[in-house]
């Protein structure tokens, strides 16, 4: 399918300087759709970026529709250190007459480069276009996970409307519904209300606090693992850190935990679209946030060139297999331990009895930690929610 009629190039006034620096920067090694080059061919590249320029659906957030050229002269600055990588940034998504109509555009472009392959690195535009996103995998058929670094869930109040808060009701009442689970990473309680927080319960979704995340940020990777895609809102970063959101706040994530979780999912072998939404421009004191959504990227592509490749899709001797028997549970345990890179997964079900389409959602990215509390006779929490979703 041709999508070039839905972009426009981006402008290369600022990238120029860039050009004669005599060094390998992003710039240098990314080829841009802009007015005097035809938009590459995206089928070639392991990864395209994608400005969308859309602000109709954010609640306070009206500025965010600037980002993606802001973010864009910060990334283009930092040095390249891949060889084995192909970049192309096939510039900004045209807004439609009405905002569904770039949803539709929108979810046409993410299902075309899924298909191929090709990972899209999304850039904002306000959060609400994670439906969009969500939608093109119905496109292509696929049941996904999908996780989001946010403060708050994005229930909203009316299942009728779909704006920046209230994306996710709209995703999970969506039909057909292609949405396996959610996980949510960094949620502050004072932003989400009692209800919500039940029905997280109640549809066995994975909903994780701040302080418990940044306690020990290493079991977010096994969350992040999890996920088809990561949808980011710059507001669950902390103000001092990121001011551009009206939603900031003084709590969050600190930079560099966020450039740690952005690694992680460029390592996910699972993963196959990320996005960088509520950056907005109007609030961004000497361009912080831009800067640092640009760093962020940086360390997404870092995990992409050192992803090991051992998702477990099928039996293979790549995997150390581990049975366990946990009293007064009929059921035994399988842990796999990859010989790549040291990373577990539990296997929930039989294989023979699990629809097709929820197959790939047997294999729980997990840690250490959770085939050691199998080893102390306790079911972990992950594999336990897995197993009601596939009853």
């Amino acid at each position: 399918m041709e999508i070039n009629h839905y972009f426009q190039p981006i402008d290369v006034d600022w990238m120029e300087p860039l050009q004669n620096s005599g060094r390998q920067r992003l710039g240098d090694v990314i080829v841009a759709h802009t007015s005097s080059s035809f938009m590459p061919d995206p089928e070639q590249f392991n990864l395209a970026i994608i400005g969308v320029p859309e602000d109709r659906g954010t609640v306070t957030n009206v500025g965010c529709a600037q980002a993606p050229d802001e973010v864009r002269k910060h990334l283009y600055r930092l040095f390249s250190h891949w060889n084995q990588v192909s970049i192309c940034d096939l510039g900004n998504l045209k807004n439609g007459h009405r905002l569904e109509d770039t949803y539709f555009a929108f979810k046409e472009v993410v299902a075309e480069l899924v298909r191929n392959k090709v990972i899209p690195i999304i850039i904002g535009g306000s959060q609400d276009l994670t439906y969009a996103n969500y939608l093109a995998y119905e496109n292509v058929g696929r049941v996904i996970n999908m996780a989001a670094i946010d403060p708050m869930f994005d229930l909203g109040h009316d299942e009728h409307e779909l704006n920046s808060q209230s994306y996710l009701s709209r995703i999970i009442l969506h039909q057909p519904n292609f949405l396996f689970n959610y996980t949510n990473i960094g949620y502050q309680t004072y932003f989400v209300d009692q209800e919500s927080q039940v029905l997280m319960k109640n549809l066995y979704f994975d909903v994780f606090r701040l302080g418990n995340v940044r306690a020990n940020m290493e079991e977010v990777e096994p969350m992040v693992r999890n996920a088809d895609i990561l949808s980011i809102d710059l507001a669950s970063i902390r103000h001092s850190e990121a001011p551009a959101s009206e939603q900031s706040s003084p709590n969050g994530f600190y930079g560099e935990e966020m450039c740690q979780i952005c690694r992680y999912a460029g390592l996910s072998d699972k993963l196959t679209s990320i996005g960088f939404y509520e950056l907005n421009t109007s609030l961004d004191h000497q361009g912080q946030s831009a800067f640092l959504y640009a760093q962020m990227i940086w360390y997404f592509i870092d995990g992409f060139v050192n992803r090991q490749h051992d998702f477990p899709e099928q039996d293979n001797d790549d995997f150390v297999k581990f049975t366990l028997h946990v009293e007064d549970f009929d059921e035994e345990l399988l842990f796999l331990k990859s010989k790549k890179s040291s990373r577990w997964w539990m296997v929930v079900g039989v294989k023979d009895v699990v629809s097709k389409k929820y197959r790939r959602h047997q294999f729980v990215p997990c840690s250490y930690d959770d085939y050691q509390a199998a080893l102390n006779q306790e079911i972990p929490d992950r594999w336990w929610k897995v197993q009601q979703k596939l009853m």
